[in-house]
This record gives C-alpha cells, sequence and structure tokens, in this order.
C-alpha cells in the first residue's frame, strides 16, 4: 500500500514537474535594428520574420517565448549570463560562432549585398576598394565577407545598420554592406531612401540564419528543431516569407 501510494505520489510529482516546465516561459533576445528580419513596430513591440517564424516554431514544439529587444554588441553575453535562453538576431551560422553556442537547423538562407548611392555601380567588392564601408559591428559582412575578398575597403563600423545607411544617405561613406534582405529593405521600400540609393551587389556565397542557444541546452535544441521541422513541413515557412520578405 504504501509503496503504490509512494508510486502515485512520485507520478503526480513527475506530471506537475513536466507541466510546470513545460509552461516556463523562455526568454528570447532579439537586436530590433534588422528590418524586415527582427524590428520594433509602432508600439515598440519586437516583430518581424524571425519573431513569426520562431513564435510558430514555439507553437509547434510547445513552447511559450517572450522577445526582448538586445543589443547587439552584448546579446551573446546575455546568452551566456543566461539574461536569454534563446537568440533569434540574424545570427549567421558560422564554425567559430558554433565553438561557444548550439545552433539551430538553418531557417533563412541569405547573402550579403552591398548598397551604394543611385547611380553608382559595381561589380564586385574588390571595386571597393580605399572607399567607406559603412556596416553594423560584428556582423559576416564586415568580418568574414570582406576580409574573404581581400578587400582593402575603409570600414567603419556602427551599433545600428539603419546609422550606417543614414550616413550613407548623407554622403559621409560609400558603401554600406550587409545581409540582402535588410539591404532590399531600406534601398527598395524605406521612402527616405527611394531614388537614393540601391543594392548595386549581391554575393555569390550563402549564409544561413539560425537560431543559437547554450551549448548545453541540447533538450531545447532538439525542441527547436522539431519545431523548426514541422514549421517546414506544413508550409508555415512560406507564408512567414511571402509576409515580410515578399517575392
Amino acid at each position: 500500500m504504501f509503496r503504490f501510494l509512494g508510486t502515485v505520489i512520485l507520478g503526480l510529482f513527475l506530471c506537475t514537474a513536466q507541466a510546470m516546465a513545460a509552461e516556463e516561459t523562455l526568454i528570447v533576445a532579439s537586436d530590433a535594428t534588422w528590418p524586415p528580419i527582427e524590428m520594433l513596430d509602432e508600439n515598440k513591440e519586437v516583430v518581424g520574420y524571425s519573431i513569426d517564424y520562431l513564435n510558430a516554431v514555439a507553437k509547434e514544439a510547445g513552447l511559450r517565448v517572450k522577445f526582448v529587444n538586445t543589443a547587439w554588441d552584448g546579446i551573446f553575453a546575455a546568452l551566456g549570463s543566461r539574461q536569454a535562453d534563446i537568440i533569434a538576431s540574424s545570427v549567421t551560422i558560422t564554425d567559430k560562432r558554433k565553438k561557444v553556442m548550439g545552433f539551430t537547423e538553418p531557417y533563412y538562407e541569405l547573402r550579403q549585398a552591398v548598397v551604394v548611392p543611385a547611380g553608382v555601380k559595381i561589380s564586385g567588392l574588390r571595386d571597393l576598394d580605399g572607399k567607406k564601408v559603412g556596416g553594423q559591428i560584428g556582423t559576416t559582412g564586415l568580418v568574414e565577407t570582406l576580409p574573404k575578398a581581400k578587400s582593402k575597403a575603409v570600414v567603419k563600423t556602427y551599433d545600428e545598420v539603419g546609422l550606417a545607411l543614414e550616413d550613407l544617405a548623407k554622403g559621409n561613406i560609400d558603401a554600406v554592406i550587409c545581409d540582402d534582405p535588410v539591404a532590399k529593405f531600406y534601398a527598395n521600400k524605406k521612402e527616405e531612401y527611394k531614388g537614393k540609393l540601391h543594392v548595386a551587389y549581391i554575393t555569390d556565397d550563402v549564409e544561413y540564419y539560425g537560431f543559437a542557444v547554450r551549448k548545453d541546452d541540447r533538450d531545447l535544441l532538439e525542441s527547436l528543431n522539431r519545431g523548426i521541422r514541422a514549421v517546414k513541413e506544413k508550409g508555415l515557412d512560406r507564408q512567414i516569407v511571402a509576409k515580410w520578405i515578399g517575392e
């Protein structure tokens, strides 16, 4: 009797613990300065492609998430110090980053793009030699793409890519390098830049965004991957692309 009762109590305890775990809200860090992938709406809420995608993934995986706008220069530290559980912030999956954090399966394919003033043409990254090229600090365009091309551009870093494009429009720099969906958003959809800026070059090398977690959070990683696979199988990813990226 006592053994049976103990088993029942233990079972109830485990069920309660599992329910509490399922109800735990995971904090998602996102630098909302990278439209249309991550940005703030008129109510200062974090919105965009990554946000809709991760919300869909979380629903399929049975997870609860809360997005917190987090500056890029502190976003990886927030993950390491457990102020955040997931990073959903256009983080390109690279070998260097995989050494210190875990990545989900890819959720978006991209390339690097160069934005220049209207009427300016370039045919490759070497055309930027000697030019002032801006970009957001710590992004792959600056730390991997330009060095790989042996570019001799004069690099200027910014806390936000929007500040770099603002400087470009003012004529303070010659070009901006960033992820292609962001470049197209600013050059083609931002009213203040229409007719002033254009995407002059897109690289051939493909990159992939992934959601980042701590390396030891293997269960969370598997849950997210399961959710990503479900989102793709149900075609939800195509709906999110159509909403935020378009053709």
